[in-house]
This record gives structure tokens, sequence and C-alpha cells, in this order.
């Protein structure tokens, strides 16, 4: 620890975003970055606790505390070396990790201004490619194969790590390319997907083979594998069947998301399929990332306004949780860049019926509702609490999570990670989850 007294002297400084005017004009990453000697400063803020609870609560067992000190130090390389070993790609995880372990960082509990590891983390990472330290290397091959179904975050940690010890792994990818929601439910302006591409170029280096536009049958696996990666993540949305579904102008949030991200990649839609909220009035049901994703996509494809509605009750505001207190993770209101360019946001508001003319879209009537505890134990109990009311709009998008997925039994030598296995989640956790099953899998193929 290179300066134990930095985090009673420095205080915490995010990058910070563009400017409003001037980052809803594009699809560029929003966020900023500090030179190199403030970034340090971030760094020794970390005060390599005794017991550090950042590295409990990541999923995947980051290091903080030494690759901070590392960083301080200016040592680079080091700090990429200790942030790899247990990330395989932190340049994802430092963009769009909601960073569990600066919610349990031990400055959250005195002053609730953690150390910025997730900042940190992406520039340890950006600096490591430019410096070259990250190269391609070849590993010694076992003579076994695995084949791994699905490219997204999970996949491809287990890929890398498969990769890693000898086995020769075929990556198989129902889209055009790799990535999953990273590339196509994560929007341009918080992961640019040259970043992806840029580590997919690595991997192939590396001797990880990948066939595009290959959906695999669960039911039907291609031969000639020793095991087998199930990695589909949750490929159903949570659907809203009220009347007037059926309208133009209602959508499911990736029908916007995936599209706008292959538009950015150079794909060309008709004017009968391309999704815009462009002059239209939005209303986004949701309240969660995949929400936020819709706000910030519509304000920057020319929308006029934008609602957002969630059916559960307001989220505490502020920094603590009474009901979820340090280190645990707290359930307070968020509030992204994307709600920053402008939104009109309501809790407590249950979706009866969508208004349409002449087969569009024009409103939804929607309640406002109530929580009441269940006698019974359970779910609480929707009670109305006002008199339906109508929001005007054009297009709707749906974005309240997905479905988890139901698999057909299975053979012993298939394994379901990610959040095949676990219905959706966090980035981190898949990825940690990918690299668990190939520890899983390389057990299962030594025996």
């Amino acid at each position: 620890m290179g300066n134990p007294k930095a985090f009673l002297t420095v205080p915490r400084i995010e990058a910070g975003y563009r400017p409003i005017h001037d980052r809803i004009r594009d699809f560029g990453e929003v966020e900023q970055t500090l030179n190199t000697h403030d970034r340090k400063l971030q760094a020794s803020r970390c005060m390599d606790c005794g017991v550090p609870f950042c590295h409990w609560a990541c999923p995947l067992g980051n290091k903080a505390p030494e690759w901070n000190d590392a960083l301080y130090k200016g040592d680079w390389e080091l700090a990429y070396r200790l942030l790899n070993d247990t990330n395989d790609f932190p340049e994802f995880t430092g963009r769009i990790c909601p960073a569990l372990c600066e919610k349990a960082c031990v400055l959250n509990l005195t002053d609730h201004a953690p150390t910025t590891n997730r900042e940190n983390e992406a520039a340890i990472t950006e600096a490591a490619w430019r410096e070259n330290f990250i190269l391609p290397k070849t590993y010694k091959r076992n003579g076994k194969k695995v084949a791994v179904i699905g490219a997204g975050p999970a996949g491809l940690v287990a890929a890398n790590r498969l990769n890693r010890m000898g086995y020769t792994v075929t990556v198989f990818e129902k889209n055009e390319a790799a990535g999953g929601l990273l590339r196509y439910g994560i929007p341009n302006f918080k992961l640019n997907k040259a970043i992806i591409d840029r580590r997919m170029e690595l991997l192939v280096q590396e001797g990880i083979e990948f066939k595009y536009n290959t959906p695999v049958d669960l039911t039907a696996l291609p031969e000639g594998f020793d095991a087998y990666v199930v990695s589909t993540g949750t490929p159903t949305a949570r659907d809203l069947n009220i009347p007037g579904r059926e309208l133009k102008g209602v959508h499911l949030a990736l029908e916007l998301l995936s599209q706008q991200n292959r538009v950015l990649a150079g794909m060309e839609f008709s004017k009968e399929e391309k999704v815009t909220a462009k002059d239209k009035d939005v209303l986004v049901i949701g309240g969660g990332d995949t929400g936020s994703d819709c706000i910030g996509t519509a304000h920057r494809q020319g929308c006029k306004s934008v609602t957002q509605i969630e059916i559960m009750p307001k989220p505490v505001e502020g920094p603590e949780d009474p009901q979820s207190p340090w280190p645990n993770w707290p359930r307070t209101l968020k509030t992204t860049s994307s709600h920053e360019e402008g939104c009109t946001r309501r809790w407590n508001i249950n979706s009866l019926e969508f208004l349409g003319k002449d087969g569009k879209l024009t409103g939804v009537r929607v309640q406002p509702i109530d929580w009441k505890p269940n006698p019974e134990g359970g779910r609480p109990l929707m009670v109305e609490a006002g008199e339906p009311e109508i929001i005007k709009c054009e297009i709707c998008f749906l974005a309240m999570g997905f479905l988890k997925p139901q698999h057909p039994e299975l053979p012993s030598n298939v394994f379901v990670c990610g959040d095949a296995a676990n219905g959706a989640s966090l980035v981190v956790r898949a990825m940690a989850s990918g690299r668990d099953t190939a520890q899983k899998v390389d057990q299962y193929l030594k025996k």
C-alpha cells in the first residue's frame, strides 16, 4: 500500500460524462477519462483493508487492493496482470459493471466516497492495450475438443479459459458477430463495439474458432466434441399481453436496441422494418437498465419526449438502503446518464391497455397502484390507488426483463452457464459463471 493516508487527503473524483448537448448528437461513449496523474491519485485512495469487502462483493473475486496499489505506483503492466488473473475481459466490466465492489468499499461505509475501482479497471485495461501488454499467446493442445454454444460474456469467458487449458474450442453463435447482449443489447454510447471486436481478434489469434450465423438445437448437438458448454443467455423477453398489444408501435426493448446497434455496424433496414423514436412521444415500460438504454437511444434518434413507468415502488433516495445495509448492494434510486438527458419517471404505475387509431399506437391507459402485504406471505398484493389515465405516445418499448430459459434433459458432458443457467443477471456474474464452468469441464474431462 503506497500511500496509507491518501483516503484522508484525496477526494473521490469521477471522470464524469460528456456534456448533454454534445453526447445526445451521436452514439459515442458518454463516459470521459481522467488523466494519468489523477487516475493514479484515485487508485491511491484504496486502503488495502484487512478484510477487503470489495473482493468479497465482486462475483469474479477481483483483487482491487492489489491492482490499485500497482496502478498508484505506476506499474501499469503489473496492475493489468493482477486484474486479468481474475477478470478475462476487464475492458467490458470497466465500462458497464455496476461496481458491486464500490458499494462494499469501506470508504463507502464511512463517507459514501468509495475508491473508483470500475474507472480504474477501465483505465488499466486501456493502458494495457495501448502499451502492447496484451498480445496473443499459443497454448499446447491436449487433444480434446469443446463446443461452446453462445458467444455472450459467459460463453466467451468459458471459451477463453478452456483454450488456455489446451482444449480445442469452437464457439457456435446464432448472430452474425460475438458478444451477446454486450453487442446487441447495450448501446454504443455505453460500450463501443470496437472494444468487443478488438478482443475477438485476439481470441481468434489464440486459436478459438467462431462459427457465426449458426444456431444450435440443444437436442441435436454438433458431433465430434468431448464436452459442450451451453451459454445461450435468456433469449425470451417478458412481454405485456394486454389489449392492444398488436398495435404498430409497441416493441420489445431489444427490437430497438439490437437494431440500432446493427445500423451503427452498417446494416440497412427498410422503412417498414425500422424501429425509430424520431419525432415521437416515447413510453418505456420498465424501470431497469434496459429501460434506461431505451431512453438514451430514443434521445439520439430524435424523440420529442420520453416517459418511463415502473410497476414497483420508487426506490429509496440517498446513498443508504436500510433494507440492504453495507456491505450489501443498496437498492437505492439510480439516475443514469440517459435519465439526465431528459425523462419523466413514474413508479407504482400499472399498464392496462394499449390504445390506437388505424392500427397505430396513440397512447397507453395506465393506473396508479399501491402494494400491500400479503396476509399469506410471499409477493405483496397490488391494489388500486387512483383513477386510470392515458399516457400519450406513438411508440412504446417493453423493458421488463427476461424469462429464465427451460432446457431439455442434457447429457453429463453438457454444462450450462451464465444467464442460460441462472436467469438474467449482471454481466460480471455471467463472466464468473463462465469461468467456473470452464473449471468444471476441465475436471470432468480429466477424470
